[in-house]
Parts: C-alpha cells; structure tokens; sequence
C-alpha cells in the first residue's frame, strides 16, 4: 500500500501536507507496534524476523547414550511443547527464546540427569513466561515433571513490599522444593549457569545485580553440592560481569604468566611422570590452572600482588586405587620437598560436600611452591560433578553415595530453618550462613565425623545432631575438657553435649552461634515461649482486673468469649491474653468489656463508653494486685534501672509488646513514665516464697590495700551470697577505692546479712545498696564480669 492511499484511508477529505505526514507518522508507529507484538522487540518493519528452526541434534545425541526409547521419545515432545509456547518470544541477545531451554537441558544431559529432569528443563519457563497452568503440564508429562518446573517458577503473581522482599520469597520456594527433590537446584544451576554465558547483552545494572546474586547464593550451592566446576565457572563468570575491569587485568596477567612459566611446568610435568613411573604407579598427571576468580580472592585476602601468588598453577594426579593415592604423595615428596602444614587428607576426612582428594604443596626447581592434588577416578568424577555424579534417578535406585547423603542431610536442614524461620527473609539470612565453604571437621564420642561452617560453636554442634539437644544442652566437654558453650571448634575437636531437662534457650545465645539452623531452633523456640507466657502473663491479668467487679473467668461463657472476639478482632482467646500481656490491650478495658457483655447491657451507649478506657476501672488500671514470682520468663522483665528483690515496694508497667518491667515504688525512671503514662502501671506484689536469685547492686568503699578485693568478696560469699559482677575505680593509686558489685540474693533480709557481714571488714570505709537514681553498674564501666559457669551455657 502506497503512503497516499494509507493516509487517504484515514480521511474522506483530500489531505493537506501535514494531516497527510501525521497519518504516516501514526501508520508507521501502528505498524512498527504490530511488528514488535508478533516478531519480538528487536523486529523493525523493514525487517521482520522469520522463525527460526533451533536443532536439537547435540542434546538428542548425548541423551540417546543413557536414555531410553520411550523416555527421549517424551523429551522431544517436551522440546516441541516449549517450541510452540515461546514461538515469538526472543531473548535480549536477539536469539529465539527456545535456545535458553536447549541450552539449559544439554547442560543437565551432560550431567546425565533423568528424563524428567531434562524434560524440566526444557519447559522450565513455560508457566512464568506464557501463563501455562501447573495441570495442564501434570496432564501432558506427568505429576512430576509438573512438580519441577513449579519449583523452577518465580512466584510473580504475588505481591511484596520490595524486591528485595520477593527476591528472598522466590530462594525461599526454590530451596524449599529443592529440598523436597535436589533436582530442582539441578535444573536451576545449569539455567543460571546459561544465563551468565549470556550475560553481555543484559544492561548493565541488572547484569551487576544478577553476578551479585549469583556469586552470593548460587555459586555457594553449586559448591556445596560438590559441584565443583559449575562452581568454579559461576564465580568467574560473576567476576567477569561484575568486576570487568579488574577482571580483565587479571586475564591479561594470568595469559603472560602462562607463557613464561610454560617451560617451567613442561619440566614438572615430565620430571613427575618420571618419578611415578620408577614407582610402578600408573597415573594420568595433567597441569591444573587456578581460575581468575579464586587468584583475585587470594590477593585480595592476603594483601598480595599478582606477582606474589606463585601457585597460580598446580597438577592433578587421578590414579585407580585410594591406597595408590598416598604412595604418589611417597614419590612426589622424595622428588621435592613438601612445605611443612601444607599437607590435607580429604580422602579419610572428606569435605563437607563429599570432595575427597590428597593435597601437598612441594617446592619446586626454581623455588616456586607448586600445588599437587591425587585422587582416583571415582573421587575425581565426583570432584567434578558432585551429587550429579552417578545420578540417583536414573536407575530408580534407592542407594545413595556417600556425596548424596551429605547433601541430603543439607537439604533436610533446609526444611528444619524453614518450620522455624519467621519469614523469607529471616530464612534466606540463615541458608546463606550455611553456604560458607570453609568448614571444620569434629568427633562425636563415638567417633563418628560432623562438618561445620568455620567459627561454629560448641552449641552449633549440639544443634547440628538435634534441635532438642541443643534447647536442653547446659555444658560440653572439648577434649574431655570441661568449656563454655561459646568456645569456638577446631578440626579434631571430640565434643561432647550435657544436658538437662530444665534448661532451655537463652537469648544471649544468638549472640555467639554461627549456623543457620542453630539460629533458627534458637528464635522459633523463644518465639513460642514469649508467646506462651505472655498468654499467662495476660491471663493472670485480666482475671486480677475482673475481681474488682467480683467476677472471675471461669464466669466467662464461650458465648461471652466469641462476643469480646469480635469486638477486639482477635482470633481466639490466647492471641487475646497475648495482646494483653504483651501490652498491646489493657487488661482494665476488657475486663470492662467482659463486665458489660455478662450484664447484658451491650446495647447501653454509656457503658460500652466507658469500656474503651481503663480510669473507669474501680481500683484504677489494674484491681486486685498481680503476684510476682520472678520465674514467670520473658513477659515479666526485672528492670536494670532499679533491680527490684523481694521486700521492695514495687509497681508494675506493662509497654506496648514488650510484656511487663517491675520497677521499684522510689525509681526515679518509672516516676518519670507514669506522670508520661498512668494508665498503664498496675499494683504487683511479690509472692511469699519466691522461686529464685535476684541481682542487685551494693557500692563499697574500700581502703586501698594490698588483698583487699579478696577479702570483700570473701565477706560477701561467706555470707552466702553470689558475685557476678565487679568494677573498680580506674585510678586505684588514692587511699580510698569504690568498688561495685552486682551480687544475687533471696530478698531484703539476706541483703541486709550481706551488708552486716561485710561492714565488719576494717578495711571498709561504707557499703551500701545502690540506689534507683544512681547509674547502674554494667559493661561500659570497665567492669570484670564474673560468671558462673553454667551461666554462659
């Protein structure tokens, strides 16, 4: 069609100059959109894009070497199915879209995984991209296949805060279904690994942001599960995307080191085969390069220059048998001397994804250290591939490797942060701890090996056997040696757990662990237990405010209960009293509430009125006094401004999710909050008999004398008191020191014997309690904290 005749057709006038240049300008806008639309974004009107046929010749060739008939027969429908639902769709490179699948899959056959791995692959975008459903692939290719490529898919549909927020949603689903069936991370790593080879034509700050991700989560993975290669190309990769410059210096560099350093490894290598060949040993010795990444990451950590990283090469030597292994170490350390500690055994203890392998570091001719790796064939493979190593899913067998069970028992940890973890971004911080590869290796008392991540504590290990044995563990033994729980563990380590069925977690305890499991039983169980005792805390108070009104709750009907539901919002009655305890209702207003709804008159304006505030509470805010035990948990917190004991006139402040803080009547910081907020503060009274040791503060001033330290706190623990912490004036060269404990006692009387006994002491000039509106000893005063021992466990 001429250009007259399109702009004609758009108006029955004749058209002037410029109504006739506009009709062009919006018919060649229509056209070049309707080009787009059907021939994929790169397309322009002058040349539209024909399909193009992609071949999957290479991937049927390497399939038909382990697959069956049947099975290649489903793969190829597989291919034709994603053919046909990405017909149109073109990556940024310019490529049709069909070519990521492909690719994806022939990296997947070359692992030599199943059909329906392979099968996965090949459709793993079809329900992201073109909006095809979870059973209609379950029809087509079965429940499994419908299962992998589910957990191969973005959750895009949902809604999130931020990206980041949806970026830890999606690890979230995909570690999850990864851990129900490894394959899925399979498929997932040879995708990534595809699109990082095809990174160059993806703008610039999201291919910065995509090499980011892939060096912090996925490269890890690929490690962890032995993976060793896709590892190892990831890491450059990122580095090449991320860090250009500086990656390619290094390439530059590592090219002229080859060719200077070529006559050097040739006579190496000969000198090597020479020697193994004298010792009978028949092996294949090959020159191993290290990658760019791993030469930056050396230099970088070190503070070295790329001319001061002389193993950038090193040789591998694969034999057929372990026991060959070490007689190459024999005739390798005959013919150069081997660099003291520089000798690792990971065949009789392997690492913590399976790899097994000798390592020794010989000086060279020349004066170079130069790395050697020896081990067999099978350790080689799975070196290499890890636990794609003779895949598990393709003979149906139930048997797992050795390398199998290790990354299942990873991926059965998985599921443990996740029943644990509060949300997705709480549990992608916790799998990431888990992916460092540095490890320690240590003993149960039977002998048998754990991995764990570089730092862990002797606490990560009680978690690392059992969840339970860690919430119950009050000590270990290190060597046979008696140790706090933070001590951190070396390799050879024997550690031993002492539990008891009374202790539980500590919240100072996140402070020291170092794995993600750990972490997560740690939180979920103080989680619970807050939540729990908030339900009593609440509890207790509401039944305290009822008795103003001479009711209990055991007068409360289910139907009075489902009404205050309503009213308050809350699911039941335990999210009730846990608002309550946690300070986020008044228990004075529902009791009001309850008071009004048993009486019948809900219907009455004034007193559902005076519900909604707790001055129309008879008693003030609280009725009756709330009994103080000091055992009640988290929900009850003795405040460190005053450090309250039984016998002081206390009162109680219930803040906005924070449970309840007992204060002293004199504290100068809870006058100050109840002229801010009355209504807030109940009457608390202490319990008879109340269940266990209270810190408080005592400030002594001493002579300054040789001893004299020793002799207070002698006086102190004589009189049956316990000193957990203690400082002193900076300057003790004056005649008189100040010396301030914090001391544990049972209530007012035994502080009193304590302060009786230790002003018998001449060198004391006074001691005294400290008081509300002084500053409450602690760490930041140079302090010497002097635990118990069972109170770092």
């Amino acid at each position: 069609m001429s250009s007259d005749s399109s702009s004609a057709s758009l108006s029955v006038e004749s058209p002037t100059p410029s109504k006739a240049a506009s009709a062009r300008k919006y018919i060649d806008a229509v056209l070049e959109q309707s080009f787009r639309h059907l021939f994929g974004p790169t397309a322009t009107p002058e040349q539209p894009r024909k399909h193009e046929v992609v071949s999957i010749a290479k991937l049927t060739g390497t399939l038909s070497t382990y697959l069956k008939k049947n099975e290649l027969k489903e793969v190829k429908a597989a291919f034709h199915f994603s053919d046909e639902a990405h017909l149109g769709q073109y990556r940024q490179s310019g490529e049709p879209y069909i070519t990521h699948p492909v690719a994806v899959a022939e990296i997947c056959a070359d692992w030599k995984l199943d059909a329906q791995s392979i099968m996965a692959a090949l459709l793993h975008d079809v329900m992201e991209d073109q909006g095809v459903t979870k059973t209609e692939l379950a029809e087509r290719f079965g429940p499994k296949v419908a299962e992998l490529v589910d957990g191969l898919s973005k959750l895009d549909k949902m809604e999130f805060r931020n990206r980041e927020e949806a970026q830890a949603e999606n690890f979230r689903k995909m570690l999850l279904a990864m851990a129900r069936d490894v394959r899925v991370i399979l498929v997932k790593l040879a995708d990534r690994l595809h699109n990082m080879r095809t990174l160059g034509a993806v703008p610039t700050e999201k291919r910065r942001r995509v090499a980011r991700e892939t060096l912090d989560i996925y490269a890890p993975i690929a490690h962890r599960l032995g993976l060793n290669n896709t590892f190892r190309e990831l890491q450059d990769l990122s580095f090449a995307n991320f860090n250009p410059r500086r990656y390619a210096t290094l390439e530059k560099a590592v090219k002229a080191a080859r060719g200077n350093r070529r006559e050097v490894v040739g006579k190496i290598l000969e000198a090597v085969q020479r020697s193994l060949a004298d010792a009978k040993i028949v092996a294949d010795v090959n020159g191993r390069e290290k990658t760019i990444f791993s030469i930056y990451q050396k230099m970088r950590d070190k503070q070295l220059s790329f001319s001061q990283v002389l193993d950038v090469y090193g040789f591998r030597v694969v034999v057929e048998q372990p026991l060959e292994c070490y007689m190459c170490v024999g005739a390798l350390h005959a013919l150069y001397k081997p660099v003291p500690g520089k000798f690792k055994d990971y065949i009789a203890i392997p690492k913590v994804n399976g790899y097994q392998s000798l390592h020794t570091t010989l000086v060279g001719p020349f004066g170079t250290p130069i790395e050697f790796q020896i081990r067999t064939r099978k350790m080689h493979e799975i070196a290499e591939s890890g636990v794609a190593a003779h895949w598990l899913y393709k003979n149906g067998s139930a048997d797992l490797n050795d390398v199998q069970k290790r990354a299942h028992q990873w991926l059965s940890s998985l599921l443990d942060i996740q029943s644990e973890a509060g949300d997705s971004t709480e549990f992608l911080e916790q799998v990431k701890i888990d992916l460092f590869p540095d490890a320690v290796y240590v003993f149960t008392p039977k002998s048998r090996i754990m991995p764990l991540p570089r730092g862990a504590t002797a606490l990560d290990f009680a978690y690392g056997v059992h969840s339970d044995l860690g919430n119950q563990c009050v000590a270990v033994k290190i060597n046979n040696e008696l140790l706090p729980l933070r001590t951190e563990l070396k390799s050879g380590d024997i550690v031993e757990v002492i539990t008891a069925p009374y202790s539980k977690p500590n919240p100072a305890w996140l402070g020291f662990v170092r794995t993600g499991k750990a972490r997560a039983a740690i939180r979920h169980y103080l989680k619970t237990m807050r939540f729990n005792e908030s339900v009593q805390l609440g509890e207790r108070l509401v039944d305290q405010a009822l008795k103003g009104y001479r009711l209990s709750l055991a007068d409360v009907t289910p139907e009075v209960w489902e009404k205050l539901s309503l009213w308050t919002g809350n699911r039941n009655r335990q999210e009730l009293f846990a608002d309550i305890g946690l300070g986020r209702d008044v228990a004075a207003v529902m009791a009001k509430r309850l008071e009004v709804l048993m009486s019948g008159r809900e219907g009455d304006p004034e007193a559902l009125a005076g519900a909604d505030s707790p001055s129309h509470h008879p008693g003030g805010a609280g009725g009756a006094a709330v009994v103080i035990t000091g055992t009640e948990g988290m929900s009850v917190q003795l405040s460190p401004c005053c450090r309250p004991i039984p016998g002081d006139a206390i009162m109680g402040y219930i803040g906005i999710g924070l449970g309840m803080a007992i204060h002293t009547a004199d504290c100068r910081v809870a006058q100050r909050i109840h002229r801010r907020d009355p209504e807030r503060w109940i009457d608390v009274a202490w319990a008879p008999q109340p269940g266990r040791l209270f810190d408080v503060g005592v400030k002594v001033l001493v002579k300054s004398s040789k001893g004299v330290f020793a002799r207070v706190a002698g006086d102190i623990t004589s009189a049956d008191a316990n000193i957990v912490h203690v400082a002193m004036d900076e300057n003790i060269d004056q005649e008189i020191t100040e010396l301030r404990f914090i001391i544990q006692v049972s209530d007012r009387v035994h502080l009193a014997n304590v302060l009786r006994r230790t002003r018998g002491n001449p060198d004391v000039v006074r001691i005294s309690r400290e008081r509300p509106s002084e500053e409450p000893p602690g760490r930041h005063d140079g302090g010497i904290r002097i635990d118990r021992e069972r109170r770092d466990f």
